[in-house]
C-alpha cells in the first residue's frame, strides 16, 4: 500500500492526483467554526478541477467565508510528485454568490494569470499568503518540509495533506513535539484519483494547527505495568509498549509507543519526549545507536520506531 502505490503511479505516468471531495468533506467538517469571516487560500490547487475550491466555493455562504483564493501552475500535474514548472500560474478569487442562484458561476469567479509560474514560494504567491487567514490544500509531498516552514514563518493557520512519513522529518517532528502541529481528525490512509480515473491508496494524513474536539479526547487506559510485559530499552530509560491500547495506566516514566499513537495524542494527557525514528533526534536521546536505521534495543536486538512519551496525569 502507501508509498509503493505512489512509485507505481509515478512510473506509469498517472501524472495528476486529486484529493477526493468525500475526504475533504469528512475532514473539514470538524473545523467549520474556524472559517467564519476568514480568507481561505488554496495555493497548490488547480481551481478548475480542485475539490478544495469546489468545497469552499459551494459552501461559501454556509461557512460565512470572507474570501476564497486559489493559485496553481497553469498546467498543473501531480501535486504529489513535483513542482511542475510552467510559464504562468493561474489565480482565482471568489467572494460569494452575487446572482442568488446559490451556485458559484464562472462569471462570479475572478480569473487571471499570475506574472510567474504560481510556485507557492514566489513573491506574488507569498503576498497572497499574507492576506490569508487559513491555508487548505494538498501541497507537493516532495516539498513538504519547505511548504510547512513557510506556513510557520508567516504564522498561518492551516489544514493540509502530507505523507505520514513526514513525522520522521526532523523539521516536521520538532513542531509536533512542541505542539505547533498535530494530525487531523480522520485516520491515516487516503484514496487519490488519478487523471485516468483510477484510484490509488496512499499512506497520507491531514496535518493542522487548528483545534478540533476529538483532539482532547482522553485515551482510556486499563493495563497496569509489570516488568515482564514492558521491558526497558538497553540504551534509553524507557519501557517498550507494543500497542497503543496497552499503554499502562500507572507508569510514571518514559514509554516508547508505536507511531500510531499520534492518532490518539491528547496534549493534556501525554507529553511527547521524542521520536526514535528521527535522525538527529535519536542520537541525542539514546546511547550506542549502532546504525542509521536502528534506534532502541532490548537485549541487544533493535526495536521498531517509537514515539517516546510520558503520562502527564501521574
Amino acid at each position: 500500500m502507501g508509498n509503493k502505490n505512489l512509485h507505481k503511479a509515478n512510473i506509469a505516468k498517472n501524472d495528476e492526483f486529486y484529493t477526493q471531495l468525500s475526504d475533504i468533506e469528512k475532514e473539514l467538517g470538524h473545523y467549520e467554526e474556524h472559517f467564519k469571516n476568514k480568507i481561505i487560500f488554496c495555493n497548490c490547487d488547480d481551481p478548475k478541477v480542485s475539490n478544495f475550491f469546489h468545497y469552499f466555493s459551494n459552501s461559501f455562504e454556509r461557512l460565512k467565508l470572507k474570501k476564497l483564493i486559489a493559485t496553481c501552475y497553469r498546467n498543473q500535474n501531480a501535486d504529489l510528485f513535483s513542482q511542475n514548472i510552467s510559464e504562468k500560474g493561474l489565480y482565482l478569487e471568489y467572494t460569494g454568490d452575487k446572482n442568488k442562484n446559490r451556485i458559484p458561476d464562472s462569471s462570479e469567479i475572478g480569473k487571471k494569470h499570475l506574472k510567474g509560474s504560481g510556485d507557492f514560494r514566489s513573491l506574488e504567491c507569498i503576498e497572497l499568503l499574507k492576506q490569508a487567514d487559513i491555508v487548505v490544500t494538498n501541497p507537493p509531498f516532495s516539498l513538504f518540509r519547505e511548504y510547512v516552514a513557510q506556513l510557520m514563518e508567516y504564522e498561518k493557520k492551516f489544514i493540509i495533506i502530507g505523507n505520514m512519513n513526514a513525522i520522521t522529518y526532523k523539521e516536521i517532528f520538532k513542531f509536533i513535539k512542541n505542539d505547533k502541529i498535530w494530525l487531523g481528525n480522520c485516520p491515516r490512509g487516503m484514496n487519490f484519483k488519478t487523471n485516468n480515473g483510477s484510484i490509488i491508496n496512499v499512506n497520507a494524513t491531514w496535518f493542522t494547527n487548528l483545534e478540533f474536539k476529538k483532539r482532547y479526547e482522553y485515551l482510556i487506559l486499563y493495563k497496569t505495568y509489570n516488568k515482564k510485559d514492558y521491558p526497558k530499552y538497553d540504551n534509553y530509560d524507557a519501557i517498550n509498549v507494543d500497542k497503543v491500547k496497552d499503554i499502562p495506566m500507572d507508569y510514571k516514566g518514559a514509554m516508547g509507543v508505536p507511531i500510531t499513537f499520534l492518532d490518539k495524542y491528547n496534549p493534556e494527557q501525554f507529553e511527547i519526549l521524542g521520536n526514535s525514528n528521527v535522525r538527529g533526534e535519536r542520537e541525542h536521546l539514546m546511547n550506542n545507536v549502532k546504525s542509521a536505521t536502528d534506534c532502541t534495543y532490548i537485549n541487544g536486538k533493535p526495536q521498531f520506531a517509537r514515539i517516546l512519551i510520558k503520562n502527564k496525569k501521574l
